[in-house]
């Protein structure tokens, strides 16, 4: 099926928004990974690495931040079931070709719904403190390529991006 073909699942036959009834599917390990980069100058990063950033361990806070964010994505996407989260990680990577920081996060759960949402709200909220925690040295930074990479688990089965 493609995707002008599948059913948005958030809307009912009236066109209202609606929270989707998950009761119904069986409870399944999932896992979601996602990632997403901020984009600096080379001074930029290389603040960074040294540890110069004046607010403190840039990649230590983006990482706690991240972190916080996936246990609370069902209070920031209004629609989003909240989920008992098994696990949440994020990889924070100084990366001087791009230059800036590459950011993965994993989200893991045994639910009736995926964590895709966890995932991508992680990385984006870590990319965001990246960019708070430096922004006086760099306003021009990008966040950019947020994306999910994997999802496994549930009746869709596996998804991989294809790079």
């Amino acid at each position: 099926m493609s995707g002008a073909e599948k059913s948005l699942t958030h809307f009912d036959g009236q066109g209202h928004a609606q929270m989707v009834d998950v009761s119904g599917k069986p409870v399944t390990d999932r896992i979601a990974v996602a990632q997403g980069a901020v984009r600096m100058e080379a001074e930029t990063l290389a603040l960074i690495t040294e540890g110069r950033a004046k607010k403190g361990d840039v990649l230590a806070v983006a990482r706690l931040a991240g972190i916080m964010a996936a246990k609370k994505t069902a209070d920031l996407i209004p629609l989003c079931h909240p989920l008992p989260i098994t696990k949440v990680s994020l990889d924070l990577t100084l990366d001087p070709t791009l230059p800036g920081v590459r950011i993965a996060a994993t989200v893991k759960t045994s639910g009736q719904t995926g964590v895709e949402m966890e995932a991508l709200t992680a990385v984006s909220v870590a990319a965001l403190t990246v960019y708070d925690m430096v922004k006086a040295v760099d306003r021009a930074m990008v966040i950019e390529g947020i994306q999910v990479m994997l999802k496994n688990g549930g009746k869709s089965g596996r998804y991989e991006a294809k790079l």
